[in-house]
């Protein structure tokens, strides 16, 4: 402040120090003139009113961000697009108390008056003019809680990874007059079953109800009938191709392939798993199968039922996926028949793994063609399993020109 300003607010008074004489028995009541009287043990004027005026306000705000917080769940719940060829299902958020889902139209949630129970206070409505005819990839991504999906009659596309890693489906229906899709017992095929398109990942919990299992068994507990009735599929003779991801993450020890299969797309087979105990789980692909006969029905009861069986992947098969086969170390072989010219990354990715000195899993990897044929393939990078050694990865020997190892 300059000396110029100094000197005016001392003119003014301002930088003068003010000392008021005020009784000690007025401390706590003395009116400063100008200000306004002290309120001690003395109420303010319609101080009733306002507060009550107060409380209604803060009523109010609370309720609307309650309302605001239910209409935003509402929309979030069920997302829809317009495309060229009808209305597309884009997102599904759950609730977290829906455990069916009906794909045929246009959905909303409504809620229920007066109900604060989450579980119960309400409902879905649909807009029966509206029908469904696509579902885009990732529409149930990762859901924990929906165990049946209906497919009504109006879809006719459904991206292979619409229902990804659906933790609790237990298995998909499909309407009868659906032109493009079909289920199998609860799995979801194309009409004329040529593809398969989605082993929901709790399908066997599906199957033990049906064959009276009454809970899951630990790996220590399972019995040949188990095994039979639920930890087996045989994919039917007129398929010619897995879908992208469709068995990953499901509970099967033994899968049979039919001879005349020809595409197994990106990520079909991938991590293949089942229950150690409560906590955890590992890996159980154990063996696959091919077979010559004819099957339309997937639960399995003999191998004299399907024909000539083999080992591994069928002859006839051309293609061969990205991480098709990937994280599954329980499986024990592979041969790749003369038949495939392609081979995605990391197609094999982790069947292999050392334990002590010893290696585990797929140990190696047979070729029927030449090795001078073999390069002639469109093959992708570390198609193969590596596991650790020292302080790399190495790759494990592949045996050109080998013959299928015989049934065991």
């Amino acid at each position: 402040m300059s000396k110029k300003e100094k000197k005016q607010n001392k003119a003014n008074g301002w930088g003068t120090d003010v000392q008021l004489d005020i009784p000690e028995d007025e401390i706590w009541t003395y009116q400063v003139p100008g200000l306004a009287a002290p309120h001690v043990n003395k109420p303010y004027k319609y101080y009733n009113l306002k507060k009550a005026i107060f409380v209604i306000v803060i009523i109010v705000a609370v309720s609307l961000s309650m309302l605001f917080s239910v209409l935003a769940l509402q929309n979030e719940t069920f997302e829809y697009n317009e495309t060229e060829k009808g209305i597309e299902f884009s997102k599904f958020s759950n609730t977290g108390y829906l455990y069916e889902l009906d794909i045929d139209y246009v959905s909303d949630i409504e809620y229920i008056p007066g109900n604060n129970d989450p579980a119960t206070n309400f409902k879905v409505v649909k807009d029966e003019t509206k029908p469904i005819t696509s579902v885009r990839q990732f529409t149930l991504n990762c859901d924990d809680k929906i165990k049946t999906i209906t497919i009504g009659p109006d879809v006719l596309e459904i991206d292979g990874k619409a229902f990804y890693s659906c933790w609790a489906l237990q298995n998909i229906e499909v309407d009868e007059n659906n032109p493009n899709y079909c289920d199998v017992d609860g799995v979801l095929y194309n009409k004329d079953m040529t593809e398969v398109l989605c082993y929901p990942c709790d399908h066997d919990e599906y199957l033990r109800q049906k064959y009276g299992y009454e809970k899951e068994l630990y790996r220590d507990e399972v019995t040949p009938e188990y095994e039979r009735d639920i930890q087996t599929y045989v994919v039917p003779s007129t398929v010619k191709k897995l879908g992208e991801m469709c068995f990953n993450y499901a509970n099967l020890r033994y899968i049979y392939l039919p001879e005349g299969l020809e595409t197994i797309e990106t990520l079909a087979v991938f991590k293949l798993h089942e229950r150690v105990d409560q906590w955890s789980t590992t890996p159980s692909l154990s063996h696959i199968y091919s077979y010559k006969g004819e099957a339309t029905d997937s639960h399995f009861t003999t191998q004299d039922a399907l024909g000539e069986v083999y080992l591994s992947l069928p002859e006839g098969l051309k293609f061969i996926g990205s991480d098709a086969f990937s994280y599954n170390q329980a499986l024990q072989y592979v041969y790749i028949p003369e038949s495939v010219t392609y081979i995605g990354h990391h197609a094999f990715w982790d069947t292999c793994y050392k334990e002590g000195k010893e290696l585990k899993g797929v140990t190696v990897a047979n070729v029927a063609v030449s090795e001078e044929d073999f390069e002639s393939l469109e093959v992708g990078d570390d198609w193969i399993p590596k596991y650790d050694y020292l302080l790399f990865k190495k790759a494990i020997d592949v045996n050109y020109s080998a013959e299928r190892q015989p049934m065991p």
